[in-house]
């Protein structure tokens, strides 16, 4: 092969292989807020869900969550970095459906797919409940959350019905969905999104690589 082609095809390969951000750090553009999108703050009504300093912001309040609704995703490597206030209760959603608060339990992500839990939760133990759980279903390996007021990188890999989260650089969560019972019928493709449920958050770097390569091989 021809030395130009070869390099125009690694540069496409490249291009195709690269991570798509979510984010653009100036608005919500492919964002809808679903189930509590408005809260009381110093006496006036205010979005839950706000960019500030290129930063995406939860004051949360309520329950709801801000979903990227331009498109669903079935194998991928979805990256978050989050930073926490004191007391906060969040989590992040995948391969997951609308929210529809009239069907609450069967339209949150940690009924219809899954979520993995965020708490201001530094230290304490890992449990079906504690920050990287897949809620109510399997506690993390360890819990590798770094305390309210730092900043945490997250990293969810779906393939098939195997799923990976990397907390920090430690590998927390490695399961395969085909092997445990009440997770068999959880779906292979679906929405993310991230969860207001009390508290202040920030993200940033929200993105999203697809697995394609993995999927031609």
């Amino acid at each position: 092969m021809p030395t130009a082609f070869l390099v125009l095809g690694l540069l496409a390969f490249a291009a195709d292989d690269a991570a798509i951000p979510l984010f653009d750090g100036r608005s919500l553009d492919g964002w809808v807020a679903e189930g509590v999108s408005e809260a009381e703050v110093d006496g006036s009504k205010r979005p839950v869900w706000t960019v500030e300093d290129r930063l995406l912001v939860c004051r949360g309040k309520g329950f709801g969550f801000l979903r990227y609704k331009e498109r669903e995703f079935d194998d991928f490597t979805f990256h978050v970095e989050f930073r926490m206030a004191p007391g906060c209760n969040s989590g992040v959603g995948f391969r997951t459906t609308a929210f529809v608060p009239d069907s609450s339990r069967s339209t949150r992500p940690s009924f219809y797919s899954y979520e993995i839990q965020l708490l201001d939760d530094a230290g304490k133990p890992a449990s079906v409940h504690s920050t990287g759980s897949l809620y109510r279903y399997i506690a993390p390996k360890v819990n590798a959350i770094k305390p309210a007021g730092e900043w945490n990188t997250l990293e969810v890999t779906c393939e098939g019905p195997r799923i990976r989260i990397v907390l920090n650089g430690e590998l927390i969560q490695d399961v395969d969905q085909s092997q445990v019972e009440p997770l068999k019928e959880k779906p292979l493709k679906g929405y993310v999104c991230l969860q207001n449920h009390g508290g202040t958050i920030a993200f940033r770097a929200v993105e999203v690589k697809e697995l394609k390569a993995a999927k031609a091989e």
